[in-house]
């Protein structure tokens, strides 16, 4: 047993790297984490980070993991990376970064100049679809790099995700997964492969195809490790390195979300819902479907932005006293806000939160705002903590309910991962507001488990994907919904939370005309 191969699985997400160990059984057999700044801001709204500064702490990370365990470096078989979505990088002819990453959460603009010129912009315009196109092209980083930072885009010879910048540090190689593709980028999301040239989206963008990395499946090999990639790492040198997915979607494998049956619910920084299916199912029309972690597969999703970061929020503007009390007690502060969860009844004797607290696209659109509404003199910080969670498991049951219209499939089946998935509280709210049992996967860790999972099918240590997850995936803890919550959840949420958005959208757009936020 001791001899067995092991995968180096490392997760770039947006608060830590983590560098983890999994066996093929997917036992987490050691971790290293350490803890990154997520972005810094020169301007109101901006969101970056230096690449460097991913590729220093990837290191230390490593560091850390093999500074934890006895096991020994020459155990491992291969390794994979898992990151952040959306984030991209600048790099010039030598594969240099010419300016810091942006990062996923940036909210900067591009400037758009009229429509798209020729065919596609007067077909964008029969279809009605000219607004979506111009948000599509405002939020394009490489047109407000182009704009605003000429010289920079002169000099890009490589324009890539955080993904390819970490797997071309590992090899040397500009090539990146099929899975990692989610941003805006000429990417094909029915095809798979950078859109045919005939596409709008080149015309929407300054990005050329010679600057894109080579794509390639989940569990292909991307390359092998270089010397001083070793050495960064800890490991010998000439390793494969295995395309892996975005974290999203290696999430969703690590959960042992093979089909449209079973929803993959994310509780992180962003909350999401998601199913596998082998079919392209828009979740809301013109939203399409990401890689999956499966090659050839797609991931129906359906996004909250903001998610659990509501949490933490809470936490930061409502929460030092429970802070505090943790830390005199040394224990993790969670234990206590589960408690302010246990103290109020389900439903928050009324208190209902809308979780749009950053604009979307189109369901919502882009005047969104957030809003809670019920408020009478019972209610405590504590109601207001329940009441972010049951609307944030409302957002996402109205996410499972587009879903299953679009795909023409009922979901059975409830696995929840990410940090929030960590409170019992939540997870048993989960339960109640969905009418159905919410599993939690045997592992915290699913994103890298995930990531292990396409490195044991692409290093042989499993012949298919489908006896990798049976034989590195499982449930843990299971939570029965409650059938008198149930019952008033279910009043709720149709009875009022469906109805929010269609009553409150027009006072959002005056809100927005007046005040000009969001823009």
């Amino acid at each position: 047993m001791s001899s067995d191969p092991l995968v180096l699985a490392i997760d770039n997400g947006t608060q830590s790297v983590r560098a983890l160990l999994f066996d093929t059984r997917g036992n987490l057999i050691a971790k290293g984490k350490q803890e990154i700044q997520p972005y810094f801001s020169e301007h109101p709204g901006w969101a970056e980070q230096h690449p460097e500064y991913f590729w220093k702490n990837l290191g230390i990370a490593c560091s850390r993991l093999w500074a934890s365990t006895d096991v020994t470096p020459d155990r491992i078989a291969g390794v994979t990376v898992t990151t952040q979505r959306g984030t991209v990088i600048n790099l010039d002819k030598h594969g240099n970064p010419l300016r810091p990453a942006i990062i996923w959460l940036d909210q900067r603009h591009a400037r758009v100049d009229g429509p798209i010129k020729g065919p596609w912009g007067w077909l964008f315009k029969v279809a009605r679809l000219e607004d979506t196109i111009k948000r599509f092209r405002e939020k394009t980083q490489a047109n407000w790099i182009a704009q605003n930072q000429p010289e920079i885009w002169r000099k890009t010879r490589h324009f890539v995700l955080l993904s390819g910048y970490l797997n071309y540090r590992l090899t040397g190689q500009l090539r990146d997964s099929i899975g990692s593709q989610v941003g805006y980028l000429p990417f094909s999301y029915k095809r798979h492969r950078w859109e045919n040239k005939r596409d709008f989206k080149w015309k929407a963008m300054p990005v050329k195809k010679s600057m894109l990395p080579e794509l390639v499946s989940p569990g292909a090999t991307l390359g092998h490790l270089t010397p001083e990639a070793a050495s960064h790492l800890g490991v010998r040198k000439g390793l494969r390195v295995i395309a892996a997915a975005s974290d999203k979607a290696c999430e969703i494998l690590g959960s042992g979300g093979l089909t449209p049956e079973t929803a993959c619910m994310s509780y992180g920084t962003t909350a999401t819902i998601n199913t596998t299916n082998k079919r392209y199912v828009e979740p809301i029309r013109l939203m399409p479907p990401y890689p999956s972690a499966l090659p050839g597969r797609y991931s129906t999703e359906v996004m909250i932005y903001r998610g659990f970061w509501m949490v933490s929020w809470f936490k930061r503007e409502f929460g030092l006293r429970e802070q505090k009390i943790a830390d005199e007690r040394g224990i993790a502060p969670e234990e206590l806000f589960d408690e302010l969860v246990k103290d109020v009844p389900a439903g928050s004797m009324g208190l209902m939160l809308q979780p749009y607290w950053s604009p979307g696209v189109r369901q919502p659109g882009p005047e969104a705002k957030g809003s809670i509404i019920g408020f009478g003199d019972v209610h405590t910080r504590s109601h207001i903590y329940r009441a972010i969670l049951e609307g944030l498991a409302y957002a996402l049951r109205e996410g499972k309910e587009k879903i299953e219209k679009r795909s023409g499939t009922k979901i059975t089946r409830l696995r929840v991962a990410g940090g929030g998935s960590q409170s019992d509280a939540a997870m048993q709210l989960t339960a109640d507001v969905f009418g159905l049992p919410a599993e939690r996967p045997h592992t915290y860790e699913t994103s890298g488990l995930g990531a292990a999972i396409d490195a044991a099918v692409g290093l042989g240590l499993h012949p298919d994907f489908e006896t990798a997850v049976a034989a590195m995936t499982r449930v843990g803890d299971v939570f029965q919904p409650d059938p008198d919550a149930s019952a008033l959840y279910e009043r709720l949420y149709s009875e009022v939370y469906l109805r929010m958005y269609p009553q409150l959208q027009p006072l959002y757009q005056k809100i927005r005309d007046i005040t000009g936020y969001p823009e």
